[in-house]
C-alpha cells in the first residue's frame, strides 16, 4: 500500500440507516476512512455512494446509526458542521461562482480580514492563494476569472478551496469523467500528494482502472447495504464486479459473433479544414466498428459530419451504395442513420420535459392528428414499449429526465434515437459515467442490435470497452486515421501506440 494508514480511523461510519419515502438508500452500512489513505468507494447508480457521501458532508440526518470522528462521537447536522470538522467534497460538476475571480473562489465564506476595519484584506487573500495554488502545482494567477478556467482547472480551484479551511477528509465523487487522460494523471499525483501529507480521500469513480490505479483500499455497497472492504492490492476487477453486481468481469462485454453483411456505410476523403482530413472507412451491415483515440483526436467531429451537424469541407458518404449529401440531421435520420452523442445532459435529453416526451421527439409528427392535436395515447404506448424493452428505471413515464440517474437518462437517449429505427447507429462514449450494471445492458443492447442487423459506429475513450466490444478498431490521432486493427489482432499497447502518434504504432 502506497500511503501510510494508520490504526486509528479519522472518520468512523456505524450501521448508518436512511430512507426516503419508505425507500431505503441505506440499510445499516459500515464505514470507515483513515488518515494518509485514498479509500474508493464503488457500487452501481442506486447502491448509496451518494447518500451516504450527503450523510458525511451533512446534507442529509441518517435515520439511525453513529457517526466518530477522531473516535468521538460526532452530530453532523448541516454542511457547516462538515466543514468546521474539515470535511470537503469535489463534485463532478464544480460549484464555484464562474463571475469571480480564483482567490476569491478560494476564500469564499472565510476571507482574510484587517484586524480593526474588519474589510478584507485583499492582498493577503491573494498570497494565500498564490501560496496555495503553488502547493498544488498550478501556474495560475489567482486573480484570473473562473470562467475561463479548464474543467481540470476548476476541480484544482476546488481542491484549493478545502485546503484554505485545513480540510482533512476530501471527498472525489466522480472527478474524472470530463477529463483528458493528462489531467487525469495531473489529477492523481494531486490525490497521492494528499495523501502522503495526511489527508484522507474517498474517492468514488465507475472506471475500475482508477480504483486499482489510486487507491488504497476499496468499500462496495449494493442496494443500499455494505457488502465488503478489501485492500485493492488483494482483490481483483473480477472479485470487485462480482462484489458490485453479482457479475463477472466477462458479463460486461457480451459480444456476439455476427455474420456481417454488405457495406451500408462508406466515408471517402472526409476533411473538415482545420478539424480533420482525409477520413475514409467503411461500416458493415451487423458490425460494431470502434474508433479509439485520445482526447483531441476529434473522433466527435467525424461522427457529427456524417451526421450532418457541422458537415465536412470535402469528401464523399455513401449510404447503401448511393452517393449523399447529409448536411442537416433531417437528411441523415431520412436515410436511416441515428447519433447517440457524448453528453446527454446537453446535447441528448431535454431535462425539463418527461420520459415520454423526450423519447418520442425525433418522430413526433408520427403522432400528429387533424387540426394540430397529437395522439398522447399512441405516443405513451410508443415510449413504454421502447423504455420497457430497455429497461429504464423510473417511477413513470411523466417523471422528468433531470430526475433520473445517469445511466437511466443513458437509456432514455437510447431509446429516443432507437424509435427512428435507424439502420446505422452512431455511438459516442455510450457508457461515459454510468455503473457496471447499466454498461452491462448497454453492451449486451448493442450486441443485440447488431445481430439484428444493424451497422454500429462506436467511438469510445475506455480501451476495455473498445477492445471487448469491437469487430474492427479503427485509431485516430490530431484528426486523422492511422491505423486499424482487427478484433483478434487488437491490443490495448498497440492501440494506444497508434493513438498516441508513435511511429512504433
Amino acid at each position: 500500500m502506497d500511503g501510510e494508514i494508520r490504526s486509528e480511523p479519522i472518520l468512523k461510519l456505524v450501521g448508518i440507516r436512511k430512507a426516503f419515502d419508505g425507500t431505503q438508500a441505506l440499510a445499516g452500512v459500515d464505514f470507515e476512512l483513515c488518515p494518509g489513505e485514498i479509500h474508493a468507494l464503488v457500487g452501481e447508480n442506486g447502491a448509496g455512494k451518494s447518500t451516504l457521501i450527503k450523510v458525511i458532508t451533512g446534507v442529509h440526518r441518517p435515520d439511525a446509526g453513529e457517526i466518530l470522528f477522531r473516535g468521538e462521537p460526532v452530530v453532523i447536522t448541516n454542511p457547516l458542521d462538515a466543514q468546521r470538522l474539515g470535511i470537503a467534497a469535489i463534485y463532478q460538476e464544480p460549484t464555484l461562482f464562474p463571475d469571480l475571480d480564483i482567490a476569491e473562489n478560494i476564500f469564499m465564506g472565510h476571507y482574510p480580514l484587517r484586524r480593526f476595519t474588519r474589510r478584507v484584506a485583499w492582498r493577503q487573500l491573494y498570497d494565500q492563494a498564490a501560496r496555495t495554488l503553488r502547493v498544488l502545482g498550478m501556474d495560475l494567477d489567482p486573480r484570473t476569472r473562473v470562467r475561463g478556467l479548464t474543467v481540470a482547472q476548476l476541480q484544482m480551484v476546488e481542491i484549493a478551496k478545502a485546503l484554505s479551511f485545513n480540510a482533512r477528509i476530501l471527498i472525489m465523487d466522480e472527478p474524472t469523467s470530463t477529463l483528458t487522460l493528462s489531467e487525469v494523471a495531473e489529477l492523481f499525483s494531486t490525490a497521492r500528494q494528499l495523501r502522503d501529507a495526511g489527508t484522507a480521500i474517498i474517492f468514488i469513480s465507475h472506471r475500475l482502472e482508477e480504483v486499482f490505479g489510486l487507491a488504497d483500499r476499496v468499500t462496495v455497497l449494493r442496494d443500499g447495504h455494505y457488502v465488503g472492504t478489501c485492500n485493492v492490492s488483494e482483490v481483483t476487477p473480477d472479485e470487485l464486479i462480482r462484489m458490485m453486481v453479482g457479475r463477472t468481469l466477462n458479463d460486461l462485454f457480451p459480444k456476439s459473433d455476427v455474420k456481417q453483411g454488405s457495406v451500408v456505410l462508406r466515408v471517402e476523403g472526409l476533411t473538415k479544414e482545420g478539424v480533420f482530413r482525409d477520413i475514409s472507412f467503411e461500416l458493415h451491415q451487423g458490425e460494431i466498428l470502434g474508433l479509439a483515440g485520445l482526447a483531441g483526436a476529434r473522433r466527435t467531429d467525424v461522427a457529427q459530419a456524417i451526421f450532418g451537424v457541422a458537415p465536412a469541407d470535402r469528401g464523399k458518404i455513401w449510404v447503401d451504395g448511393q452517393q449523399v449529401a447529409i448536411r442537416h440531421p433531417k437528411e441523415a435520420l431520412a436515410l436511416g442513420i441515428a447519433y447517440v452523442p457524448e453528453n446527454r445532459q446537453q446535447h441528448g435529453l431535454i431535462l425539463p420535459m418527461n420520459i415520454t416526451h423526450n423519447v418520442t421527439l425525433p418522430i413526433l409528427q408520427q403522432f400528429a392528428r387533424m387540426g394540430g392535436w397529437l395522439d398522447s395515447r399512441a405516443e405513451a404506448q410508443t415510449a413504454q414499449e421502447i423504455t420497457t424493452r430497455l429497461d429504464v428505471r423510473a417511477a413513470g413515464l411523466w417523471q422528468l429526465a433531470s430526475a433520473l440517474s445517469g445511466g437511466n437518462q443513458q437509456k432514455v437517449v437510447l431509446a429516443k434515437w432507437l424509435t427512428t429505427r435507424p439502420r446505422i447507429l452512431i455511438l459516442d462514449e455510450p457508457t461515459r459515467g454510468i455503473d457496471v450494471g447499466t454498461k452491462a445492458a448497454v453492451h449486451e443492447l448493442m450486441s443485440t442490435l447488431a445481430s439484428q442487423g444493424m451497422a454500429i459506429l462506436m467511438i469510445s475513450s475506455e480501451l476495455p470497452e473498445i477492445l471487448g466490444m469491437s469487430d474492427r478498431i479503427l485509431v485516430m490521432n490530431e484528426g486523422r486515421l492511422v491505423n486499424q486493427f482487427t478484433r483478434a489482432e487488437a491490443t490495448q499497447e498497440k492501440i494506444m501506440l497508434a493513438a498516441t502518434g508513435s511511429s512504433s504504432a
